[in-house]
This record gives structure tokens, sequence and C-alpha cells, in this order.
């Protein structure tokens, strides 16, 4: 619940220091976990460029799983190169 002069950020922040994180996660949540704005979630799901995803009805949920493995794929050792997974 946002507080009176609490900005987004605030509460964005405040969500990303939580030692637990549900396994599905809301798109506000999911941003959050990311260290991302919703907006920029919201993009990155429109371009096809973000994290795999559920939809529940008209409902956007995220499982946790899914937000760490699309993070690690985002690694880069230089600006230049993007790290390649040992499987």
């Amino acid at each position: 619940e946002k507080k009176r002069g609490e900005t987004m950020t605030d509460i964005n922040d405040a969500a990303a220091e939580r030692k637990e994180w549900p396994d599905l996660m809301t798109v506000e949540e999911a941003a959050a976990f990311l260290r991302l704005k919703r907006s920029t979630l919201d993009h990155y799901r429109c371009q096809g460029r973000g994290p795999v995803y559920r939809k529940h009805g008209a409902r956007v949920f995220y499982p946790k799983t899914n937000l760490i493995a699309w993070s690690e794929g985002n690694a880069y050792a230089s600006t230049s190169e993007r790290l390649r997974h040992r499987r």
C-alpha cells in the first residue's frame, strides 16, 4: 500500500529487500524483483524480450524461476560480449 509522500521507487526498493518472494509474482512484484520499472517490464513483454510469463485470464504472472533464468541469460563479461552458460 502506497503511503503519502512515498514513491513507486521507494515501494520497489522496499519490496526488493524482502527475503522471501512468492513463486508466482504479479507484474509489480516481478519488476521489483528484477529492479526494473513496471513500464520497462511491460515494454519487454510486448516486444518479446522479457522473461517468460503466464496469463490467468487477463492477468499476467511471472514464475520466480523464469525471472531468475531470464536475468542470468542477460549476463555480460564486457559491453560487447555476452556470457555463454555452461550446461
